[in-house]
């Protein structure tokens, strides 16, 4: 059957060969009982004008409202937005701050705009606004910073663990992951933790582990150990220790069979690496090998 029969055949076009070559087609028999079907169908009324006036009230109701405003007020809302952009700006450019880093085996100082120092271990950072400093004297500290504190107005020091409030001292702040130690060396600290403060006058110190408070031994010395290229450590967890040594020498270290929650006390040297693998294996009854910038600390017993 040629596809164009059923058309013709609708539409009452078929020849008599045509239309006796259709009704011989398998086909037929099913187009037959359709037509006959959908003749018996019928649409359902619909009033055209009914139908148009129901859509334009639809439309008029949920049209929005148009507010024309006066020239003036047009002008307002211009001032409004210059006054936003402004005002958005002078904040941006107040709290830009200015930042010092150091890398893994690596030290510096500087001098804020007051003359206070700041001298910053390994693999540490400050940042603060220099534009606002007359007004605010606060610095956000990562990693490890010696401060010496010129007096005047409030001075503040923001970590991750606590904050560090002064108003002319010298005192260490160290703000490592879950370690927090704060040492007053001259002057009075104040020392904000978890919602309490503890009040550190010359000779003490403040320390936290995991986010529990424990007892920190009395400093020695003017300066922490650091400044003077060491690092020293009093019933501190090995990890910390062997943390440390990672960032006094920018090495790599793991461990093998090594218990890391042991305390450690001791002291190693920040510039002979031999020294001071020695100076935390001896101690601490394990062994070391280097390859490289790799230092594996294992069990005596390890195969």
């Amino acid at each position: 059957m040629q596809e164009n029969y059923l058309a013709k055949w609708l539409n009452g076009e078929l020849s008599d060969k045509e239309l006796a070559e259709f009704k011989a087609s398998a086909e037929y028999a099913s187009y037959q009982k359709l037509k006959e079907v959908s003749s018996t169908l019928k649409a359902p009324d619909f009033d055209v004008d009914q139908a148009l006036e129901r859509l334009k009230e639809e439309r008029i109701g949920t049209a929005p409202k148009v507010i024309i405003l006066s020239p003036f007020k047009k002008f307002l809302r211009v001032a409004a937005v210059i006054a936003l952009l402004l005002a958005g700006s002078y904040f941006y450019v107040n709290t830009l701050n200015e930042t010092v880093s150091t890398e893994l085996a690596q030290r510096t100082e500087m001098t804020l705009p007051d003359a206070s120092e700041i001298f910053l271990n390994a693999e540490s950072q400050v940042s603060y606004s220099k534009k606002n400093w007359d007004k605010q004297r606060d610095v956000k500290l990562k990693g490890e910073a010696f401060f010496k504190v010129s007096k005047g107005k409030r001075f503040t020091v923001s970590t991750d663990h606590g904050t560090v409030a002064v108003l002319g001292t010298q005192f260490n702040v160290e703000n490592r992951q879950n370690f927090f130690e704060v040492t007053c060396y001259e002057g009075l600290v104040s020392v904000s933790y978890q919602g309490i403060e503890t009040k550190l006058p010359a000779g003490t110190s403040f320390m936290a582990i995991n986010g529990e408070i424990v007892e920190s031994p009395m400093p020695e010395g003017d300066v922490p150990a650091w400044m003077n290229n060491e690092s020293s450590f009093e019933r501190i967890p090995l990890k910390y220790v062997l943390a440390e040594l990672e960032r006094q020498f920018n090495v790599k270290v793991s461990t093998q069979n090594v218990n890391t929650e042991i305390y450690f006390t001791g002291t190693f040297n920040n510039t002979d690496l031999d020294m001071a693998l020695k100076s935390i294996s001896t101690p601490s009854q394990i062994k070391y090998r280097v390859e490289g910038d790799n230092v594996l600390f294992y069990a005596g017993n390890t195969p």
